[in-house]
């Protein structure tokens, strides 16, 4: 019998993200003596978002769960998940601070939200000055030159490959820092941040986004994506979303509090509001637009992760974001003939040249433009009358 159930049944062990934590997540097709093993064992749960038992991913509990269904399965190991660019957070080693730089770095903290910095400027900042005082160990501050931050980028950012835009935040900090605690020899009128990198952002075509919307199957998950793809959201202001701020009626919907502290009134898109009441009627979510447990706000990790797998099943092969849907809509509106001024106000910008870099993508105009080369063929085209049917891939 044993034998038996050795080749009718293969359980995978998949490495993913979820609830931002590495998991091991157990798939198999149904079998009650299987899920009634798995039941009385410590630390599994079921999700019904990854359709799975799961548990932290240690080699502890891969041997365990090994050890504990040899006799009745056999065993797959998939890293596929991983393979295909889907991270797990890193985990930091104890920083080594002396008592007197972890003082300062609290009232830095401080000082921050005293300038009413956003929670996420404030964090990000902080991080960076908790690693350089690491490196630091137990080097007053008092003795820091210019030289010392270049020694921390050297050691610590560039072999991390950390981006440009990365190192620039950084610089902001570190200038902060000063203004905050001018004994240091720091001189911040020396420190350059790098050039920004002119990159222009992944466009999807309208095409893209319908297919995208139509292989995301769970109703919650579409609701998301067509959320922030309708309204061009940020991340943060669709999980910010309540729903005392959409004004159906008005077809409106207010982000609060965004990026530099601004309100701004978006355009509610009427082909959505049949699946936002679908969605609304189905999840009955208590404040937020989006909830993870009443009243508590969706996680940024989760919608990544799902995502990632509308976009495989879509068989889309560009790199899809949260992101990539703001930039879609921005892009597709400008290709729709509207001004961009407008445009700077939907997206909530607060310079009109962080708007311009979508001139760069859109294809309205670019399509005016013929190539050379079709405008060698149409000329030799007008020059052999004889044969209008030329083409390039004939032989001559």
């Amino acid at each position: 019998m044993k034998n038996d159930l050795k080749i009718t049944i293969t359980l995978l062990l998949k490495k993913v993200l979820h609830r931002e934590k590495v998991r091991l997540l157990l798939v198999f097709p149904y079998n009650e003596a299987l899920i009634s093993k798995i039941k009385k064992t410590p630390g599994y749960a079921w999700s019904r978002t990854l359709r799975g038992w799961y548990t932290n991913y240690t080699t502890e509990n891969i041997n365990f769960i090994k050890q504990l269904l040899k006799d009745d399965v056999v065993f797959k190991l998939d890293n596929s998940v991983f393979n295909e660019g889907l991270k797990a957070p890193v985990e930091r080693e104890e920083r080594e601070i002396s008592a007197n730089n972890n003082i300062i770095l609290k009232s830095y903290l401080s000082y921050l939200k005293g300038r009413c910095y956003s929670e996420s400027t404030v964090k990000t900042y902080t991080t960076f000055i908790a690693d350089f005082f690491n490196y630091l160990k137990d080097t007053p501050l008092t003795t820091l030159t210019n030289r010392d931050v270049e020694k921390f980028i050297e050691t610590v950012f560039v072999p991390r490959n950390y981006s440009i835009s990365t190192h620039r935040q950084f610089i902001s900090a570190v200038k902060l820092l000063k203004a905050f605690y001018p004994e240091c020899k720091i001189e911040e009128l020396q420190l350059k941040r790098p050039k920004k990198s002119r990159i222009l952002p992944t466009v999807l075509s309208k095409e893209e986004v319908i297919d995208l919307l139509r292989y995301t199957k769970n109703l919650k998950h579409r609701a998301i994506l067509a959320m922030i793809y309708s309204a061009g959201l940020r991340i943060s202001e669709l999980l910010n979303l309540e729903l005392k701020h959409i004004d159906v009626d008005r077809r409106q919907i207010l982000v609060k509090n965004s990026k530099g502290r601004k309100d701004r009134n978006i355009i509610l898109a009427e082909s959505i509001i049949p699946l936002m009441n679908n969605y609304l009627t189905s999840y009955q979510p208590e404040n937020y637009f989006v909830e993870g447990k009443p009243f508590q706000k969706y996680s940024a990790e989760s919608i990544r992760a799902f995502l990632h797998r509308s976009r495989k099943i879509a068989k889309i092969t560009k790199n899809v974001t949260p992101h990539t849907l703001r930039h879609s809509y921005a892009t597709h509106l400008l290709e729709n003939g509207i001004d961009l001024r407008y445009i700077q106000e939907l997206l909530g910008h607060a310079k009109p040249e962080t708007t311009m870099i979508y001139t760069h993508v859109t294809k309205k105009d670019l399509l005016k433009i013929e190539s050379p080369l079709d405008l060698a063929v149409k000329s030799l085209v007008e020059t052999d009358k004889n044969n209008k049917n030329i083409r390039l891939s004939g032989n001559y």
